[in-house]
């Protein structure tokens, strides 16, 4: 991506950060994969006030992005899985397995982080109050729930083509943010969320121009 603010990097691949974090956290793990079953709305909110303290490496704008993309992420697995009950494309299935697999971890990585430096960490409920760029509507997630075959894979493709560019702009507006996105970790995390997110777009459309005509 273009226009995209590079900082330090750890040399630590983000593959490496996801193994580690199921490694050491397998019980974080199964509290978040029981709160994305029970999709429950009651007691989740946008946290307390974030406060910066002086000399931090990060920013307010770091904190934010952080929160807001594990709601978003956590509205992709939501997404994901309804694929498994609802489409019978193998390549589509494939891509909506790998969604489900790889940003769960990722989601631990981002809870990490916001516990490192003392902030407000959401869990996977987060989505149904978090609405971020790219995020699909209510209306929109019960049109997926009930439409079929390729119908569906209609409605997920579309939907996920608009929520992975949401994710890009939550990236791309992260390091317009003054002085957002130079802590190491961040930046990493950023943008490998830029690179996965838009080659997965393109498989998305390759998959879409493949379904049959209306």
């Amino acid at each position: 991506m273009t226009g995209l603010k590079t900082g330090p990097m750890t040399g630590r691949p983000l593959i490496f950060l996801a193994a580690l974090a199921l490694l050491t956290t397998t019980s974080a793990v199964a509290s978040a994969q029981g709160s994305m079953g029970g999709m429950s709305h009651a007691g989740h909110h946008m946290g307390p006030e974030i406060v910066i303290p002086p000399g931090a490496i990060y920013t307010k704008a770091d904190v934010e992005f952080m929160q807001g993309m594990i709601a978003h992420h956590a509205q992709a697995i939501v997404m994901s899985r309804m694929a498994e009950k609802n489409s019978t494309n193998t390549q589509l299935l494939m891509l909506s397995r790998k969604i489900d697999q790889s940003q769960m971890p990722e989601i631990m990585i981002m809870q990490d982080w916001l516990r490192r430096y003392k902030q407000f960490a959401p869990d996977t409920s987060s989505w149904h109050n978090m609405r971020m760029d790219g995020m699909l509507t209510d209306e929109e997630l019960k049109a997926m729930e009930v439409a079929k075959g390729a119908e569906f894979d209609r409605l997920f493709l579309n939907g996920m083509i608009k929520h992975h560019a949401g994710a890009i702009k939550m990236v791309e507006d992260l390091f317009k943010a003054p002085g957002a996105g130079q802590e190491v970790d961040a930046n990493v995390f950023a943008n490998d969320v830029v690179a996965a997110q838009t080659a997965e777009i393109m498989i998305m459309r390759r998959l879409l121009s493949q379904l049959p005509k209306k």
